[in-house]
């Protein structure tokens, strides 16, 4: 029964979770220093992996939450956190959030796996690791989970296991919590750059009969996924996009211990994204339910040097629950 009692215990007033929500992205200043490798896709596309290499035999492969990049903080304090533990790290920039537009019309969703599939692989081929460990956040902790458990027993013995933070496993439930005005602020953040990128897509491809009108008037995703989730990736609706893309059935098909830390005062997640149920009923998924934390915050007080918890917990994981090859 791998279900985790949480220590995380911030101060007042990260025990709100707004305020713990938006403190990492407004006044941590987390920076890393990256090596970019541009690799061509099977597709004629592109993925920017941003490496840091301290000479670790254990690559860690992270992969950001919706609009986010290997600049975003809770990625760049991981790396920063990880090479300090010895281990390399590479961040994998979903489609179009490297800083560059990629080339084709379609560019990433909650549930595209078969690219999490291709840079492990590419991995895999070009790098003589024993031993690949993915972390995902948010939107990138449901692919990671989604890809581990899709996998099943024929995942590489080389990816040793995974670790998700603040996922939205059940995406039709988790939109309905977005919906709610209680997240207002952040979706106008969200929806700042997924209107522009859309813009942008529109207009390189005028074939993509974007309904502008519509999408200014846009105030929720399933919207968004009307005008370009759904007919550019073949979905039937945006309830199918939900179901398939979505990485709680696949749970318990994870065979690699993995876990899956979600705060119970997130404001982007719905009940349904809190999976006792299956951890009791898996040998190798383990699931944390914070009282604190917000999304992606898990912020603990005002002194950066304190700040870490996410970050220790991530390594405490690796260390004490994935057997690496360290021969």
């Amino acid at each position: 029964m791998p279900v985790f009692s949480s220590d995380f215990l911030p101060t007042m007033p990260f025990r709100n979770g707004y305020f713990n929500t938006t403190y990492r992205p407004l006044f941590m200043k987390d920076k890393a220093t990256y090596t970019r490798k541009r690799i061509s896709t099977w597709d004629r596309d592109f993925f920017d992996l941003d490496f840091s290499f301290v000479g670790s035999k254990t690559l860690i492969l992270l992969i950001h939450g919706l609009e986010g990049s290997s600049d975003s903080k809770y990625m760049a304090s991981s790396v920063n956190h990880l090479k300090k533990e010895g281990l390399d790290t590479v961040c994998f920039n979903l489609r179009g959030c490297s800083g560059e537009d990629n080339l084709l019309l379609s560019t990433y969703h909650s549930g595209k796996t078969e690219d999490v599939d291709f840079v492990v692989n590419y991995l895999l081929e070009n790098y003589n690791y024993k031993n690949i460990v993915i972390v995902g956040f948010s939107l990138g902790g449901n692919l990671t989970l989604k890809y581990i458990g899709e996998k099943g027993e024929n995942i590489s013995p080389i990816v040793k296991g995974g670790i998700a933070v603040s996922v939205p496993i059940d995406i039709g439930s988790a939109e309905i919590e977005m919906d709610k005005l209680k997240n207002k602020l952040f979706m106008e953040m969200f929806f700042k750059t997924m209107k522009n990128k859309l813009l942008e897509k529109a207009y390189k491809f005028p074939e993509y009969k974007l309904d502008q009108g519509k999408l200014f008037k846009a105030t929720k995703f399933k919207h968004l996924e009307h005008l370009y989730t759904v007919p550019v990736f073949g979905f039937e609706s945006p309830e199918d996009y939900w179901e398939k893309a979505s990485s709680k059935p696949h749970l318990l098909n994870i065979k690699k211990p993995t876990l899956l830390i979600n705060a119970k005062d997130d404001s982007f997640l719905s009940r349904e994204c809190y999976p006792y149920e299956e951890a009791e009923n898996s040998k190798f998924f383990f699931f944390e339910e914070t009282k604190f934390g917000g999304h992606v915050g898990f912020m603990t007080s005002f002194k950066p040097n304190e700040n870490r918890w996410l970050e220790h917990r991530i390594e405490r994981f690796i260390k004490e629950n994935i057997q690496l090859d360290i021969l």
